[in-house]
């Protein structure tokens, strides 16, 4: 009878990693690159002049790192046509809060491109698919998006990591005008925060 030079070590180690890769290819989860995480916030008019601390008003609604979670938080979110004037919803990277004075946000800026009202919600969900699909192709750079509800006007805007590099920075805004289906004329702002 022949020896198997397989030793028992071997064998567990063969055995974890096949049940392993089986639970990962039989997991009903699509897993993202990333996770990300939803914020709202929604100041009153009694609120948006005064000592409020920002920070107070901002809820964390959730986080995810699956297409499945994803839409488990969605599903129930009211639309940013939906919500009162004054309120914001955020889509950040899991663990980075959407303040400016956040280290991963602090050297960075923003693309921002202003709605005539009743558009917000479709190219809300538009950006929000391109991003969590990592349709931008920039690495780390996107940190996270924002939907504002304003009484005249609404406001999408891409947060980066860095507002000085310029290539990178044309790139997002080249993405947000495809993935939006904007016409190449429309103007879109860059902020910088630093």
């Amino acid at each position: 009878m022949a020896t198997n030079p397989t030793s028992d070590e071997e064998i567990i180690l063969q055995t974890n990693e096949k049940t392993i890769k089986d639970e990962i290819n039989d997991s009903p989860f699509h897993f993202l690159e990333g996770r990300w995480t939803f914020w709202y916030t929604h100041r009153p008019t009694t609120f948006r002049n005064s000592a409020i601390n920002y920070d107070s008003c901002l809820k964390k609604l959730g986080t995810f790192g699956s297409i499945e979670q994803f839409w488990c938080y969605y599903d129930h979110m009211k639309f940013p046509s939906d919500l009162p004037f004054y309120s914001d919803i955020h889509l950040f990277k899991e663990n980075l809060k959407p303040m400016w004075e956040e280290e991963g946000n602090r050297l960075g800026g923003k693309w921002i491109l202003r709605l005539k009202k009743g558009l917000s919600t479709r190219l809300w969900e538009l950006l929000i698919l391109a991003v969590i699909g990592e349709q931008f192709n920039v690495g780390k750079e996107i940190c996270g998006i924002v939907c504002s509800i304003r009484p005249q006007e609404d406001l999408i805007s891409v947060w980066t990591k860095t507002a000085n590099n310029q290539l990178v920075t044309q790139r997002i805004k080249e993405t947000m005008k495809k993935v939006l289906n904007l016409p190449q004329d429309c103007k879109l702002i860059l902020s910088k925060i630093f």
